[in-house]
């Protein structure tokens, strides 16, 4: 596993952020200079007897698996391994599993997969695991039992109904539970009861004793266990009880020594927990201080998707799309199938910043990104989507029966600076090749530049066939057409000009109208090309709790035929390319073969749902 980059200098920072300013005025008065790191997490004892911490400072990317990973969390991790690189520290990956009935190893793995694909990695000084929540049930069952020792906790059997109902509202202040009063001695004992398996799933909770009158409803004596009695991936059956969120996250942060634990503003109102419970825990000497901080920015809301994992989910279950990985979903294994390189993903976090107010972001800016990326990278190709036929009438005559022009062109036409140019493409032009259909219209509007036959004028007068260049091949005029019974153009016809090869010195002796690509059937290839679009056509789906099934695009997906020129047969699962002329394409990962091409449209060359 690679190791994280050195850190930046100052002058090498991205754009200053809140985030960034926190982190340096931390550094500068020393806030968290005087922790220690024992090598592994840990309670205050284990760090104790470590070594002051080599990490300046420590941050973490702390998904779910219960699902995939999407654009919004390629956000997060752009944020909170991006920091750690910059700032000489250390982003931790945990896996926050303490959920059994959602969660599976297949969502592990993906997470995995994904962070690295992004160019990121947890690696330390003799350290490079991925830490899981499951891995601290010892310690937070611990933490649970001093807090009810202490009187911070004690065990409520009210039914769910009640406790909503007393619970009250942003008007009214809670009521306090009749079982509020119980002793630690019997709180403690109802507690090691729920934990054996002596009672029954909902019967009981954990609650901390905080104030049922605090304006902030979090605080109202927040459930802090549950009862459910369900194996767990990691823990199988050893637990029947298991930590709500909101108490094993931070907890989590503590024993891993995190310094800045940044999360999403929908926790903004969970932060008051978060401090009252490192309070109590450093106070009772099970965790050191000083304690993690948590801060808050603002979620990614991106047009034209939806990012609820439920219903992420949904589209997969009823069939909307082809699975998690399917080019039109949002998450990061789609848009790596759908061609999205993790240089543009980095980009965009960059390009939309670091805010704390919600707004919502273009898809032309992810999109954007990609373009940018791929300008430079991406190898050049002719392909047609939409063939038709032109037949050069006087091809035998001027070169010979069967023969076939080589041409070339570049692969790349400005290479990265740096790296060497690639070889040049090498491909045929001979009496038949494969068109675009709208590169020609029999009756062409007005400022048209491609095929069109001759046509008759009122005077009597016949205007000749347009003239075009064949890129990088000759330049043709065309003469006519063919067409089926139901009068549908199946054929093209035009004349080459024989001394006008592209590259040649009578390469300009003929003024043509316009160029078009092509691809010569005598070496064409065939393939198949997935023109994927947006999923949705509306910019806000599911806004005001609308059925968002409702607005998924119909022609978010065409499925195309195409002609190819020959050197794509070389493509392999991944290789990125612009098709001249129609745009940024990707063999993809899972279909593309050596015997069947298949080819996913990654973004078009421009944006064509500007309005």
């Amino acid at each position: 596993m690679t190791k994280p980059a050195s850190p930046a200098t100052p002058e090498e920072h991205k754009i200053s952020n809140f985030l960034r300013q926190i982190i340096e005025a931390d550094l500068d008065k020393g806030t968290y200079a005087s922790r220690r790191w024992a090598g592994s997490p840990g309670d205050a004892a284990h760090h104790a007897k470590g070594q002051p911490d080599p990490a300046k400072i420590r941050t973490r990317f702390p998904p779910e698996p219960n699902g995939y990973l999407h654009v919004g969390h390629a956000k997060s991790i752009c944020i909170n391994f991006g920091l750690a690189r910059d700032y000489g520290g250390v982003c931790h990956l945990r896996f926050d599993d303490t959920n059994p009935e959602k969660e599976d190893t297949e969502y592990v793995n993906a997470i995995i997969d994904a962070v690295k694909w992004l160019g990121f990695s947890w690696s330390q000084p003799g350290n490079d695991k991925a830490y899981q929540a499951s891995d601290y049930f010892d310690f937070m069952y611990r933490a649970a039992e001093h807090l009810i020792e202490a009187g911070h906790a004690y065990v409520d059997e009210q039914t769910p109904e009640e406790m909503r109902n007393n619970r009250g509202d942003f008007g009214k202040p809670g009521v306090n539970s009749p079982f509020r009063t119980r002793t630690p001695a019997d709180n403690l004992a109802r507690f090691r009861n729920m934990r054996d398996g002596k009672l029954d799933d909902g019967a009981a909770v954990l609650r901390a004793k905080i104030d049922m009158a605090s304006p902030n409803i979090n605080m109202r004596d927040p459930a802090i266990y549950r009862i459910r009695r369900a194996t767990h991936h990691h823990t199988g059956d050893t637990w029947c009880i298991y930590p709500m969120y909101t108490f094993a996250h931070p907890i989590e942060d503590a024993l891993e020594q995190i310094t800045h634990s940044i999360c999403t503003l929908e926790f903004e109102d969970q932060r008051p927990f978060y401090d009252w419970l490192m309070d109590r825990l450093c106070e009772g000497g099970l965790l050191g201080a000083p304690a993690p901080k948590q801060y808050e920015f603002a979620r990614l809301n991106l047009t034209y998707v939806v990012t609820s994992k439920r219903k992420l989910a949904q589209l997969v279950t009823e069939g909307k799309v082809s699975g998690w990985d399917d080019p039109r979903m949002p998450t990061i294994a789609g848009l790596r199938r759908r061609g999205y390189t993790p240089e543009s993903l980095r980009l965009f976090a960059d390009r939309i910043g670091v805010t704390k107010s919600d707004s919502w972001i273009e898809y032309s800016t992810l999109e954007g990104c990609l373009r940018e990326d791929l300008e430079l990278k991406a190898h050049r190709a002719m392909a047609v989507l939409d063939p038709l036929k032109l037949v050069l009438t006087n091809w035998d005559e001027a070169f010979g029966a069967g023969h076939l022009e080589p041409c070339t062109l570049p692969a790349l036409p400005h290479s990265p600076e740096g790296q060497p140019e690639p070889a040049a493409r090498q491909f045929t032009i001979g009496k038949e090749v494969w068109i675009e259909r709208d590169d020609f219209a029999e009756h062409p509007p007005k400022g048209y530049k491609r095929l069109s036959p001759p046509s008759n004028q009122a005077d009597g007068s016949v205007t000749p066939g347009s003239i075009v260049r064949l890129k990088a091949g000759y330049i043709v005029q065309c003469t006519g057409c063919l067409k089926d019974s139901n009068g549908v153009v199946t054929e093209v016809h035009a004349t080459v000009f024989t001394d006008t090869k592209s590259g040649t010195a009578g390469a300009d002796s003929i003024k043509a109208k316009g160029a078009i690509t092509w691809v010569g059937v005598a070496d064409g290839v065939r393939a198949q090309v997935r023109l994927y679009d947006r999923l949705f056509t509306e910019g806000q789906p599911d806004a005001g709790g609308r059925d968002f099934l409702k607005a998924i695009n119909p022609d978010s997906l065409k499925i195309q035929e195409a002609w190819v020129e020959p050197s794509l047969k070389l493509a392999k699962p991944d290789d990125k390319f612009q098709f001249e002329r129609l745009g940024y394409f990707v063999a993809d990962r899972i279909d593309h073969q050596a015997t069947q091409l298949v080819f996913n449209r990654s973004v078009s060359l421009k944006d064509n749902w500007s309005k």
